[in-house]
Parts: C-alpha cells; structure tokens; sequence
C-alpha cells in the first residue's frame, strides 16, 4: 500500500469511529437493580463518554456515589423523545425496559451480570434501607425468577437487529478490573481512557460477595 493510500485509510478508519461516538449510536448500560451499573455509568463517564442524566434521584447509603439515572427513561415506552439527544452519550436503562426501545435507533449496550445471590442480597438491603419487606418473595422463586429473566432478555437482544451487546461480569471487574476494561475499550473502538476508568473502580463499595 502506498503512504498516500495509507493516509486515506487512515482517515477513513478516524471518520467511523468519529461517527461511531458522535451521533449514530445511543450507548446503553443495563442490567438487573444492583449489578453495577450506577458503577458502570461512573466508569464511562471517567472513560470519555457523556453520560445523559438529570440528577433527580441523588446519592445516598446504598450508591453512595450517585445513581447517574434519567426519569424520562422510566417512561417508555410511551416516551420516546429523548432518545436523539440520547446519542453519542451513555444513558441508563433498566433490564426490563430494553424491550421498548424503539428500532429506529442503534444501539451498543454494555449489560451487567453478576452473582444472582449477590443481587438478591443487596437488593434485601436496599429493600430494608427503604422500609419494605425484604422476604415478600421467597430467595428460592427470587433467584429462579432472574435467571429465566436474564435468558430471555439475552435472547431477545441477540435476535434484535438494531443491538449490539457486551455482558460484563460486575465479580470479574472486581477482581481484575483491568481485563474487564480492555473488554470494555474494544466495544467502544479503543476511544476510552482505560486508567480513569481504572481509577473509578472503588472496591470498598462491593459490600455484599460471596
């Protein structure tokens, strides 16, 4: 190949990935209530990407740093106006909510998995925290209810054209952030800055393993 035709493929591959973070996608990071995704959003933001959020629900005891939500992104699917300012930027959407995004948008979603017994003991506390019954449904139907949820959700996102998926385990980030990163930077074409992300992690947060 000569420089010349080097140069104009080296431009060509800046140009789609420009596109690629500027306006043709809606990034997306789900996943089940206390699988990480108030951290995923907190790593993202640090990586380089604009997260879109309005700040209503504020910080406290169990995301201490914050919940990085947008209300109007509960109201699908009869609300879908915001999805154009959603592009080029990061949004937090719940797991359940995925199948009502509409298909005239792409999206990249970064979906968070982790331990089903973590889940359910972190959203025992929360529940506790909040005053609510915490055994209103058995942990034996809780953890069967979330596993056929989450096949389902992976079929209908693989089957979905208009979706690309990566599943991070929110226990491997924990123990090996830096695999999880480079995992995270290839899905976003190397455009993140994989040592603030690195710097987001904060381990004294993952406060109920087993």
């Amino acid at each position: 190949m000569k420089i010349s035709e080097q140069s104009t493929y080296i431009i060509k591959i800046s140009v789609i990935q420009w596109s690629f973070m500027n306006g043709n996608v809606v990034y997306i990071v789900s996943g089940l209530p206390r699988s990480g995704t108030s951290l995923m959003m907190k790593m993202l933001e640090e990586g380089g990407v604009a997260p879109l959020t309005d700040n209503i629900r504020e910080a406290d005891v169990d995301n201490p740093k914050g919940y990085y939500e947008f209300e109007r992104v509960k109201k699908l699917p009869e609300d879908t106006g915001w999805l154009p300012e959603a592009k080029g930027k990061v949004v937090k959407v719940l797991a359940e909510l995925i199948k009502h995004l509409p298909d005239d948008h792409q999206y990249k979603i970064i979906f968070m998995m982790r331990d089903i017994d973590e889940i359910i003991s972190s959203q025992k506390k929360m529940m506790i925290n909040r005053g609510e019954d915490p055994e209103a449904v058995p942990e034996s139907e809780m953890r069967e209810l979330l596993r056929t949820y989450l096949k389902n959700l992976k079929i209908f996102v693989k089957n979905h054209p208009k979706m690309d998926a990566c599943y991070i385990s929110y226990n491997d980030l924990m123990r090996e952030p830096e695999l999880s990163i480079e995992e995270i930077n290839e899905f976003f074409n190397g455009s993140l800055d994989e040592g603030k992300m690195r710097d987001a992690v904060d381990h004294k947060l993952y406060r109920n393993r087993y």
